[in-house]
């Protein structure tokens, strides 16, 4: 049982984030959010695969008063990703936003942040200061020599200072790098400091083999280690390939019960049939089901039901025959065209 790091309670929309909260997935749309109607298509798409809060750019003005209608039209929290000018902020806000991605040092003079932070205060917005490597002040670069953990944390720390000095403590962190290891070091020396909720992910991971491998050893260590309330896969990828992986870095650590999670072997000579073909149809079919399931894919009658005991469900293959089983115990013997049809029939006469 991983041991959470306490942090304070915060709210995004209806969705708690922090005090023990359960960890929330987060994506962000790939979309114009000017266009509305494919904004709202890419949410909802999201929202299937089991997305709990989704961010989304805001450029300029036109994207900014394009969020009301989004909202209107999608049912999880929203968050307006906002660089540099406050007013856009404050349109996000008067547009009915749930959260705001924004850092205070970066636009401008107090008087715009105290602008923002009124605005956000009567609304119960909470902000995000998202402090990333690449783009650390100069003053910070000049000190350190060249982005690092600490030098990292330091950017958080300024940006909060100008929040809490307008009273305002709403707030959520990020301290996000490509390289694995600062991001970790970050998080790491960032929580033995302060309780605020983290949104924990690493930035520009890349494409999806390269990017998933480092997401999932970068966000595998700081979960475990009881850090972090919120979280991101970033991939150059569909977004929705984002939130598959983040549920699955959860499951492998017991952070979630949610969805099924298959079990295959990797197959070797005495396999004698598709099991790739079978796993990876197994794996699309179920990718809809939200109730906590174990599905085993296993090549070989000899020893598949056994190697797989605590599946709840699963197939073994042999030459034109295999069987089903549940909990490791044999229930029927079919011939191998049908084993996919007759496992799938099982899930569902128990499974919604």
């Amino acid at each position: 049982m991983i041991s959470r790091e306490k942090t304070r309670l915060i709210f995004v929309g209806n969705v708690p984030v922090g005090g023990g909260s359960p960890v929330s997935v987060q994506s962000m749309t790939k979309t114009d959010t000017r266009n509305v109607a494919a904004t709202v298509s890419q949410i909802k798409s999201l929202e299937a695969e089991g997305c709990d809060i989704i961010r989304l750019a805001v450029p300029d003005i036109e994207a900014a008063k394009a969020l009301g209608a989004i909202k209107k039209s999608v049912t999880i929290p929203v968050i307006a990703d906002i660089h540099f000018d406050w007013r856009l902020a404050l349109e996000a806000i008067k547009q009915g936003i749930d959260g705001l991605r924004i850092n205070p040092g970066n636009i401008g003079a107090k008087w715009k942040v105290q602008e923002v932070v009124i605005a956000a205060s009567e609304r119960s917005i909470p902000i995000r200061i998202g402090v990333n490597a690449g783009s650390l002040g100069k003053d910070l670069l000049t000190k350190y020599g060249h982005p690092s953990a600490e030098a990292i944390v330091e950017s958080a720390d300024r940006h909060i200072s100008i929040l809490e000095e307008l009273g305002f403590s709403n707030i959520k962190v990020s301290l996000k790098a490509s390289d694995v290891v600062m991001t970790v070091n970050a998080y790491r020396l960032f929580s033995k400091r302060y309780d605020f909720p983290l949104h924990i992910g690493i930035s520009e991971a890349g494409p999806s083999f390269t990017g998933i491998i480092k997401s999932s050893v970068g966000l595998g260590i700081l979960l475990s280690e009881g850090i972090g309330d919120t979280m991101r896969v970033s991939l150059t990828s569909d977004p929705s390939e984002e939130i598959r992986v983040a549920y699955c870095i959860l499951r492998s650590l017991g952070l979630t019960k949610r969805g099924a999670d298959i079990v295959s072997c990797p197959t070797c000579g005495r396999c004698e049939i598709d099991i790739r073909g079978m796993a990876a149809e197994v794996e699309e079919r179920l990718r809809q089901i939200k109730s906590p399931i174990k599905v085993a894919v296993m090549g070989c009658v000899v020893n598949g039901p056994g190697e797989a005991r605590e599946a709840d469900y699963g197939i073994a293959g042999g030459r034109g025959i295999g069987l089903i089983f549940r909990k490791g115990e044999v229930v029927k013997t079919v011939r191998e065209n049908e084993l996919l049809e007759e496992l799938f029939k099982m899930i569902g006469e128990q499974v919604s």
